[in-house]
């Protein structure tokens, strides 16, 4: 098999896993964002999140994973918008920012 194919092929391999990897993380900032808004009683707005950044990062046994935050809109008194986010190191929630509900 000459070599252009090969890395064709394996590029195109990485960017499946890439995007499988992705679609699983956001899955996971979608559930965590959702129990947060619930716990404050607040309501998650659009009923998604949207990714700002992805980078790499060491966990906390040295394992190279990506780093992802996303964002998202919810609202506290059901008429505006509050924005939040959600940091994920692989498929773990490593910090989540959601103002507290204040009565």
């Amino acid at each position: 098999m000459p070599t252009f194919e090969l890395v064709s092929l394996l590029l195109i391999g990485a960017l499946v896993w890439f995007w499988l990897d992705s679609l699983n993380a956001r899955e996971a900032g979608m559930e965590a964002s959702r129990a947060a808004c619930n716990a404050e009683g607040a309501q998650l707005l659009d009923d998604t999140v949207a990714i700002r950044s992805t980078w790499l990062a060491r966990d906390d046994d040295g394992q190279v994973r990506i780093k992802r935050t996303y964002g998202f809109e919810y609202s506290d008194t059901g008429n505006n918008r509050r924005n939040g986010s959600v940091t994920l190191l692989g498929r773990r929630v490593i910090a989540l920012y959601i103002a507290p509900h204040v009565v």
